[in-house]
């Protein structure tokens, strides 16, 4: 069913939602926003702090900057990226750390989206 005037249509509402959290479902890309959360960070301060491959960081980057969770600006030949809304993007991070105490070990144990699986 359609949502009619100033009502919000919750199927297309949770499929953004949806999008939002797999923007964060990879464990590179949950690295790297955590590190733009102490500041403004160079693509090679990320790969030096991560230790992770240039062309890793950069594909992350680009996908975050496509779901508009980061941003950047040109220093010279470089870019300096930083999170786009970093107070509510912190205030996501925190919530997702409290609930994860809360669960303990049954998000990482889930035989669906947990390690096992992702081992699979």
């Amino acid at each position: 069913m359609q949502a009619g005037p100033g009502e919000i249509d919750e199927t297309a509402a949770l499929s953004v939602a949806a999008c939002l959290f797999n923007g964060f479902s990879d464990a590179s890309r949950l690295a790297i926003v955590r590190h733009l959360a102490l500041g403004e960070q160079r693509v090679v301060d990320l790969t030096e702090h991560l230790g992770l491959a240039q062309s890793t960081v950069s594909k992350h980057l680009a996908c975050l900057r496509d779901c508009g969770l980061v941003e950047s600006r040109p220093v010279g030949r470089a870019s300096m990226f930083t999170l786009t809304h970093p107070e509510a993007t912190l205030d996501l991070l925190t919530a997702a750390e409290r609930l994860l105490r809360l669960t303990g070990d049954a998000v990482a144990l889930c035989p669906n989206y947990g390690e096992a699986a992702n081992t699979a």
